[in-house]
């Protein structure tokens, strides 16, 4: 393994066809080294929010340093693959469909991340390409986004963490597109939202989810919604949910 352990690296810029290029962000736990199976990966749209602070505009949630604190005798530590975004080009780019921004360039983020990023890291890193052992996730429009990949390429993504996901883009399609699709053979789902966030719409649409999710037999063992009354818009509010969501979806159990 010749990249560093137990620290953060960037890998890049790669080109993606119809896209900006971008870096990636990677942490690979100590851990990794020394496994009896193959490690847990979860990919991140937001690349710059999800570590250091520095990167972001608001502060980043520092995930590799809750990753560092998860048990290992009760959870697996993952892999973190931070994707930059593409700044003034974020909404499009994330967005599975056109929206007055612009057309929808989600799938052909996910179809790269898919094809091109996570073999180019199962030869250098050794990730498992397997939905059990793979989860996608991000914040805002990166909860959209994660949730519609989990969704369409569920022979790769066999989790999600969708925190705070703009549900309402194109008039709430992603309610009629997950109703539509089956459900994913592995399926794990962390859900959440803040009461403060959009005057409690988003809170409201994010319990609706939750909802729908259930009566397609989402248990609690496949579904964890947390709605967080107190939480903003930001990433402060993202950092302080994410130690409950990594135990919730890297706890030691089978897919």
């Amino acid at each position: 393994m010749p990249y560093p352990l137990g620290a953060l690296f960037q890998l890049g810029p790669f080109f993606i066809p119809g896209l900006r290029p971008r870096h990636v962000r990677v942490f690979i736990p100590p851990e990794a080294r020394y496994r009896d199976r193959p490690p847990a990966t979860l990919f991140l749209f937001d690349g710059q929010n999800v570590f250091d602070d520095a990167p972001s505009f608001a502060g980043g949630w520092r995930l590799h340093e809750t990753v560092g604190k998860l048990s290992l005798r009760r959870h697996r530590r993952p892999i973190l693959v931070g994707i930059d975004h593409g700044y003034e080009d974020r909404i499009k780019e994330l967005s599975p469909w056109p929206t007055r921004h612009g057309p929808g360039h989600a799938d052909l983020l996910i179809g790269w991340i898919c094809g091109e990023l996570a073999p180019f890291l199962a030869r250098e890193i050794g990730l498992a390409l397997t939905p059990e052992h793979v989860a996608i996730g991000g914040s805002s429009m990166g909860g959209l986004a994660a949730l519609h990949a989990h969704f369409t390429r569920p022979e790769l993504f066999g989790a999600v963490l969708s925190m705070s996901p703009s549900l309402w883009l194109g008039e709430g399609r992603i309610f009629q597109d997950l109703t539509a699709r089956p459900r994913p053979l592995t399926s794990t789902i962390y859900l959440d939202a803040g009461g403060k966030e959009s005057s409690g719409k988003m809170l409201q649409a994010a319990t609706h989810l939750a909802d729908a999710l259930q009566r397609r037999g989402y248990g609690p063992e496949a579904l964890r919604f947390r709605a967080d009354r107190r939480g903003a818009h930001n990433e402060l509010a993202w950092r302080r949910r994410t130690p409950g969501a990594l135990r919730f979806l890297f706890a030691n159990r089978t897919r």
